[in-house]
C-alpha cells in the first residue's frame, strides 16, 4: 500500500497542475460550438373577462411592439398594423393601432382558437421550450374524457388577447431544417431522437428555424413534455405539424381529436412568414373520417365503421379550406408559399391510395395557381423528391390529381423505418427507409423566394449523398431464398432462416456467372429527383449516365431493388438479443405501441420495410468486357439545384470467386 500511494497522489498532483495551468474557458470561448444568443421568450397577453361571458359575438385584441419584451402591452408600446389575425376561418388586418376585430366562430363547442400570422421582419415570443407563442384556445369547458387530458378549461371569453412580436432583420437568404415522423413510442425512442435529430441540430449555427411534419410523436401523448425538451436544444423555434400518431385517439370527433396537441404545441393550422417564404402549416388528418364526410364516393370504405374502428383519412377540412383561401388571398404574390403537412398531396410510395394522400389536392392546386409554392410532406418514411409535372400510375382515380404542378417533397424521417434493425456506430437503429435513404432530415435554403433542399443522414457526412453497390445473380440468389422464407406462413416455416448474411459473398466480385446473368450498379440518390443527373465512369472509360428507374410519366412503380439497403433489412441480428436479466422486454426488441420481435434466431425486416421499389433510384449496367482484376467506379451526381455529390465504388472481377474463410488446409 506503502509504494502505491505516492504514485496516486503524484498523479492527482500532476492533473491539479495542470488545470492550475489551464484557466477555464469563458462562454465567449464556445462560440462557434452551438450557443446561441437567447431567444424572445414570453407568452400571449390575455386580458381576463370583466363580465363573465362564456363567449361572446365578437373576438378582439391587439398586435403589439413589445419593446421591453415582457409580454404585455405597456403604457407606450405601439400596435402593428396591417398583421393577419384569424379564428381559423376568417382572416382580419390589424389597423392602424394594431386592433383587430373577428367573429367568436366555433364548431359548434363555443370553443374557437385565435392565432397571429408572423410578418416577416418580426419575431414571436417562445417558451422554454422554444415553441413559438402566437395563439389563444378558447375552450370554455375544456375537452371531454381524455387519456392526455386534452384542453383545460378556459373559462370565459377574455376581454381582449393580445399578441406580441419584437422586430428582427428581415431575411432574403435563411435556412431550415425539416424532418418527418421523429415517432418515438417510448422513452427508449426520445432518447433515439436526442442523440440523431437533436444533438444535430444543436452543433448547427445556420438555421433560422426547424419544423417537424408530424407524427412528432407514436401514440404516447405523454411522451410530449420530455420530447419538448429535447428538441429544445436545437435553439431556434420549433414549428410543429400534427399527424396521425398526434392524434387523442379516444377522441370520437375530429372536433376533439388534435386538444392535446393545441395544449402542448398550438394551433392545429396556422402560418407566418420569414423574409420572402409564407410558411403553411395544415392539419390534413381527418380522425376519425366517417362514411358520411369521407366516403360519398365508395373509396374510402375504411371510414365506415368510426364507432367500432376508427381510422384517419387524409383531407383539408371546411374550416381550412375557408381559412386557407382568406390566407392566400392575404399574401403577396412574390412570396414563395411552402405548405407542410403531414400526409402528402401525392406520393409515389402509396400512389394508388386514398387515405394516404390528400382528397382535395385539386382544390389546393387551383388555388395555388399562378403562385410560387412548393409542398412539404411525413408519413411515409420515405424521402420523395417530386418535381413539377411528374405524374405517377394511381392518381388521378385516388384523389383526382394529374401531372403536379407545384414540386412536393416527402422530408423523410428522422425515426427511418419506426427505429428498426440492429445498432449502428452511435448506438441508434440504423432504420433505413423503406425506399433506401437513411435515417435523416432536410435542409432548405431559402435566397428570395427560390430554394435548395439537400438531405442530411444522420451521423453522415454532407457530402454523403448517396449508396452505390451491385445487382448480380449472387445478390438475387441469397435475396430470393430469405425473401421466400419470410413470406411464408410462421407456422410452415423452420425458425431458422435457410440462409445468414455470412451466405451472402462478396457481391462487389463479379464472376463469370454473374456477367452471364447480367450485373448492374445501383445508386439510390437519396434526395434524388426527376431532373438529377447520374454520370458514371469506369476506370478511364468514357463516361455514362445512368438511367433512373422511374420516369414520373404517369406509369406505376417497377422493381428497383437496392442491395445496398436490402442487406441490412434481410437479416437483422436485434432478433436474436436474449439476457438472464429477468426484464421480459428486454428481450428481442419492441417497435410501434409495444410490438414484439424476437426473441429469434436473426432474419429479414418485415416485408413493408424492405426497398424494392424507389423513386430515387439509377441503374447502370456493368459491361462484360472488364479486365480481371480491381476496378473503379465513379458516381457524378448534379441534383436540380446545381449541387454536385460524388461517390466511388471499388469492385472486383474474377472468373471465379475466391475461397472466403481462412484458408487452414494451407498450414495443415
Amino acid at each position: 500500500m506503502k509504494t502505491i500511494t505516492p504514485f496516486i497522489i503524484g498523479v492527482s498532483a500532476a492533473f491539479a497542475g495542470l488545470a492550475d495551468a489551464a484557466p477555464t474557458p469563458s462562454a465567449d470561448a464556445f462560440n462557434g460550438l452551438g450557443v446561441r444568443p437567447e431567444l424572445y421568450r414570453g407568452g400571449v397577453e390575455v386580458i381576463p373577462s370583466d363580465n363573465g361571458e362564456v363567449t361572446r359575438e365578437f373576438a378582439e385584441g391587439r398586435v403589439f411592439e413589445d419593446r421591453n419584451r415582457n409580454g404585455k402591452l405597456d403604457r407606450g408600446e405601439r400596435g402593428l398594423p396591417r398583421v393577419r389575425v384569424s379564428n381559423g376561418y376568417d382572416v382580419a388586418l390589424t389597423d392602424h393601432r394594431g386592433y383587430y376585430k373577428l367573429p367568436a366562430k366555433s364548431r359548434g363547442l363555443n370553443a374557437f382558437t385565435l392565432f397571429v400570422t408572423k410578418p416577416a421582419g418580426f419575431e414571436l415570443p417562445v417558451n422554454e421550450d422554444n415553441v413559438p407563442q402566437f395563439s389563444y384556445h378558447h375552450i370554455p369547458n375544456g375537452s371531454p374524457e381524455l387519456r392526455f387530458g386534452g384542453l383545460p378549461a378556459s373559462g370565459p371569453q377574455p376581454k381582449a388577447v393580445n399578441f406580441p412580436m419584437v422586430r428582427g432583420p428581415y431575411k432574403k437568404h435563411f435556412k431550415i431544417a425539416v424532418s418527418g415522423d421523429t415517432q418515438p413510442y417510448s422513452n427508449n425512442e426520445v432518447g433515439y431522437v436526442r442523440d440523431s435529430l437533436a444533438a444535430e441540430l444543436a452543433a448547427r449555427e445556420d438555421l433560422e428555424l426547424v419544423m417537424i411534419e408530424g407524427d412528432i410523436i407514436g401514440d404516447d401523448l405523454g411522451l410530449y413534455p420530455r420530447l419538448k425538451k429535447t428538441m429544445s436544444v436545437a435553439g431556434v423555434p420549433v414549428y410543429l405539424t400534427p399527424g396521425n400518431h398526434d392524434i387523442d385517439n379516444d377522441a370520437t370527433s375530429d372536433k376533439h381529436s388534435l386538444d392535446t396537441f393545441k395544449r402542448e404545441w398550438g394551433p392545429a393550422y396556422y402560418s407566418f412568414e420569414v423574409g420572402d417564404v409564407h410558411f403553411v402549416v395544415l392539419d390534413n388528418v381527418r380522425y376519425p373520417c366517417t362514411p358520411e364526410s369521407d366516403n360519398t364516393d365508395g373509396k374510402h370504405n375504411y371510414c365506415d365503421n368510426p364507432a367500432t374502428a376508427p381510422t384517419y383519412n387524409g383531407v383539408i377540412d371546411e374550416a381550412q379550406v375557408e381559412w386557407l383561401a382568406n390566407d392566400i388571398a392575404a399574401t403577396s404574390e412574390h412570396k414563395l408559399i411552402v405548405l407542410n403537412m403531414h400526409i402528402p398531396l401525392v406520393s409515389f410510395s402509396d400512389m394508388g391510395s386514398t387515405k394516404h394522400q390528400t382528397d382535395n389536392v385539386a382544390w389546393l392546386y387551383e388555388l395555388l395557381q399562378g403562385r410560387p409554392a412548393l409542398a412539404l410532406a411525413g408519413h411515409t418514411h420515405n424521402l420523395e423528391n417530386i418535381v413539377a409535372g411528374e405524374f405517377y400510375q394511381g392518381w388521378d382515380d385516388a384523389v383526382g390529381a394529374g401531372p403536379t404542378p407545384i414540386p412536393h417533397i416527402i422530408t423523410g424521417a428522422t425515426a427511418g423505418s419506426w427505429w428498426s434493425g440492429d445498432f449502428d456506430d452511435n448506438n441508434l437503429p440504423m432504420s433505413i427507409q423503406r425506399m433506401g435513404a437513411p435515417r435523416g432530415y432536410m435542409l432548405f435554403e431559402f435566397k428570395g423566394s427560390q430554394f435548395t433542399s439537400t438531405f442530411k443522414a444522420a451521423g453522415k457526412g454532407p457530402q454523403e449523398q448517396m449508396s452505390v453497390d451491385f445487382l448480380s445473380p449472387t445478390f438475387m440468389n441469397w435475396y430470393q431464398s430469405l425473401k421466400e422464407w419470410a413470406l411464408t406462413p410462421e407456422g410452415s416455416r423452420s425458425p431458422t432462416p435457410p440462409l445468414n448474411l455470412n451466405d451472402l459473398p462478396d457481391t462487389s466480385i463479379l464472376t463469370d456467372a454473374d456477367f452471364t446473368g447480367g450485373v448492374s450498379a445501383i445508386i439510390n440518390v437519396w434526395n434524388g429527383s426527376k431532373d438529377t443527373q447520374v454520370w458514371t465512369q469506369i476506370d478511364d472509360r468514357s463516361p455514362v449516365e445512368a438511367v433512373r428507374t422511374q420516369s414520373g410519366t404517369g406509369e406505376g412503380k417497377s422493381s428497383s431493388l437496392d442491395p445496398f439497403a436490402l442487406k441490412k433489412q434481410m437479416y437483422v441480428y436485434r432478433y436474436a438479443a436474449k439476457s438472464e436479466s429477468g426484464e421480459e422486454r428486454a428481450q428481442g426488441f419492441e417497435l410501434f405501441s409495444g410490438s414484439r420481435f424476437g426473441v429469434a434466431d436473426p432474419q429479414p425486416s418485415g416485408a413493408s420495410m424492405w426497398t424494392e421499389s424507389s423513386n430515387h433510384i439509377w441503374a447502370l449496367t456493368i459491361p462484360s468486357d472488364l479486365e480481371q482484376g480491381a476496378h473503379i467506379l465513379k458516381v457524378n451526381v448534379r441534383d436540380g439545384y446545381g449541387q454536385v455529390f460524388t461517390s466511388v465504388k471499388a469492385f472486383e472481377v474474377m472468373n471465379e470467386r475466391p475461397a472466403p474463410y481462412f484458408r487452414k488446409e494451407v498450414f495443415e
